[in-house]
């Protein structure tokens, strides 16, 4: 392991991608980076991403950003937060210790990174649970698409919809509620002519707090996932990462 990666946090390296880390951290970050060359290809596709993704909106990129939304506010808010996290987790360990620490350690350490990657590894567990699944895959057939997104609307507190993935070959199966960390989930399903299976999976999104497309993969899933103002979102499936990121890009355009 190398001497610095205990000293850096995951935040901190998409603080450094999105050019908002503070100067006296970006040595640090680089010195890191030298020492890992695996971690700087990784953030060199980040780079792109984001390239990628401000190419592909760049008509409203001329728009004025609101207050709320620029990148430095949701950088010195996530700090803020991360802050207040930290000091929450050290009381809790001192009270819990020799019990749960562990647990609470893990949810609360870094509550930006932590809570977008247990939300990913939900979406992925539970498409890894369903998806396979023959006679039952969904609770709730696309027949009945209305009613599904008007329950699973309800359940989440929050308007959803069913994206139509039909031009890019998949079409909507149905879906179903979950139990999530962060409360109800809901789960669409797409299938394409092969048999190939993804899923859009949504939770609410009470923190409040944003971030951009991120990639995560476990086993033989990936996803990409993001947190809006409203709703988390992440889709997933074993299909390549290129062919999920225009699955992940033509949803965002439908949802927003």
């Amino acid at each position: 392991m190398s001497k610095h990666s205990s000293r850096i946090t995951e935040m901190e390296l998409h603080a450094y991608v999105d050019g908002l880390l503070d100067a006296d951290r970006i040595e640090l970050i680089e010195q890191y980076l030298a020492e890992n060359p695996d971690k700087a290809e990784e953030l060199q596709t980040w780079k792109n991403q984001n390239q990628a993704i401000n190419s592909l909106f760049e008509p409203a990129a001329r728009e004025p950003i609101p207050d709320r939304l620029k990148p430095e506010t949701v950088w010195l808010s996530q700090k803020e937060s991360a802050i207040r996290w930290k000091s929450i987790a050290a009381a809790i360990t001192l009270f819990a210790i020799g019990s749960t620490t562990g647990w609470f350690g893990r949810e609360l350490a870094s509550p930006n990174t932590a809570q977008a990657l247990t939300f990913a590894e939900q979406a992925i567990n539970a498409h890894s649970v369903f998806a396979v699944e023959v006679r039952h895959p969904v609770e709730v057939s696309a027949d009945e698409q209305t009613h599904l997104v008007g329950w699973l609307s309800n359940r989440l507190g929050k308007p959803i919809s069913a994206p139509n993935l039909e031009s890019q070959g998949f079409k909507l199966i149905g879906g179903r509620l979950l139990p999530a960390s962060e409360g109800p989930a809901a789960q669409f399903m797409y299938e394409d002519a092969s048999g190939r299976r993804i899923t859009l999976y949504a939770v609410s999104n009470k923190s409040e707090q944003l971030a951009a497309f991120r990639f995560f993969k476990e086993a033989d899933y990936s996803a990409f996932y993001w947190l809006d103002t409203d709703i988390s979102y992440a889709i997933v499936g074993n299909v390549s990462r290129d062919d999920l990121k225009e699955l992940a890009t033509d949803i965002y355009q439908q949802l927003t």
